[in-house]
């Protein structure tokens, strides 16, 4: 529900046309829960204030009556989200839009995405995704349909981060696939260039994730013990240190939403350039007016979070085969690492701290 009930204006026409979104029907079990604090509870991508103004305008109806927010649901209760616009048509179109095929069968392809590009279509990006880019490269193709859920993307990754991804040609390429993934089978490493300067060569960071209550579009950590979100796990290993900043390389043994952003945030070294994350602000440094104009010229370089899909390894579902990948860095981060090379060589004085 992403979106759907941003932006909401009163109802002042009672004939005004209304168009069903989203239904549910409550179990027979359920005992008396506010119905913002229940729809917030089922459609996790809208937050319990947009719900509540949902509710206020008149866009949430129990057995076909629109409710205010501490309505009670019962058992049973037939619950409707009514919009005042039709609702998206979320059918995938094949569109023109060249794609960097890595490696291809007929069973599955990698992809080396660019970033920038939206992986899935979705609110306020439904076209000019990769999807519809795997819908165009794969028309002539009978048996592959990019609505099919069965078939299509075995993982994704973020707008802003580039690198491999693997697709699923076949219902059963994609069960096996999957599998790998959950089985946590697969090896993905990720390059990523951080700020600060870490006391070890390489480390491990352990702790659930979930959205962050306070920031619906980021994710936030918490412990294991708080039973909040879902664990997950990356391992890292520096690659090259340059004082302020360090080059390091990530080893997902999860794969959860942000998880690498997240989990870099959490221990104090957020991504170089994560403006969601705070790293589009000088966290390690002096502050003169010659470095603040170096780091802005690398962020100008660079103007997205500098995360890479470096590697991919899977068995092929079919063949058996072991499969591996590998991306070269692409260029704005071959230019934006050197860059951070000649300025340290260029700053022999200096002390760097190690945190």
């Amino acid at each position: 529900m992403t979106d759907y009930i941003e932006d909401i204006d009163e109802l002042d026409d009672d004939d005004q046309q209304l168009y069903e979104h989203f239904r549910f029907v409550v179990d027979e079990g359920q005992k008396p829960l506010r119905i913002d604090k229940y729809m917030s509870e089922k459609m996790q991508h809208s937050s319990r204030n947009r719900i509540q103004l949902a509710a206020d305008a008149g866009f949430i109806h129990v057995n076909d009556k629109p409710v205010k927010s501490n309505y009670k649901v019962r058992p049973h209760d037939v619950i409707t989200l009514m919009l005042d616009r039709p609702k998206h048509d979320n059918t995938i179109e094949a569109e023109d839009i060249p794609l960097d095929v890595v490696y291809e069968d007929g069973e599955l392809m990698v992809i080396n995405k660019p970033a920038g590009l939206v992986v899935h279509p979705g609110a306020g990006n439904f076209h000019g995704t990769l999807i519809n880019a795997i819908a165009w490269h794969l028309k002539d193709l009978p048996s592959f349909d990019a609505n099919d859920p069965e078939v299509g993307l075995v993982h994704r990754i973020d707008k802003d981060t580039s690198g491999l991804l693997l697709i699923a040609k076949t219902p059963d390429a994609k069960t096996k696939l999957g599998l790998q993934f959950f089985n946590k089978t697969t090896h993905r490493s990720y390059t990523a260039l951080v700020w600060g300067n870490f006391t070890e060569e390489e480390g491990t960071i352990e702790g659930n994730i979930a959205r962050d209550p306070k920031d619906r579009l980021r994710m936030k950590v918490f412990s294991p013990e708080s039973g909040i979100g879902k664990s997950a796990v990356t391992h890292y290993r520096v690659i090259e240190r340059f004082g302020y900043v360090t080059l390091v390389e990530c080893i997902l043994e999860t794969g959860r939403t942000h998880q690498i952003r997240a989990h870099m945030k959490q221990i104090g070294h957020p991504l170089f350039g994560d403006e969601r994350y705070g790293g589009m602000e000088i966290l390690r440094g002096n502050r003169s007016s010659t470095y603040k104009a170096f780091i802005q010229n690398c962020f100008k370089i660079c103007p997205r979070q500098v995360l890479h899909a470096r590697t991919l390894g899977f068995v092929h579902p079919k063949s058996g085969e072991q499969m591996d990948f590998t991306s070269e860095l692409p260029e704005e981060m071959d230019r934006l690492i050197a860059k951070w090379r000649i300025y340290i060589n260029g700053t022999t004085n200096d002390t760097f701290e190690e945190n």
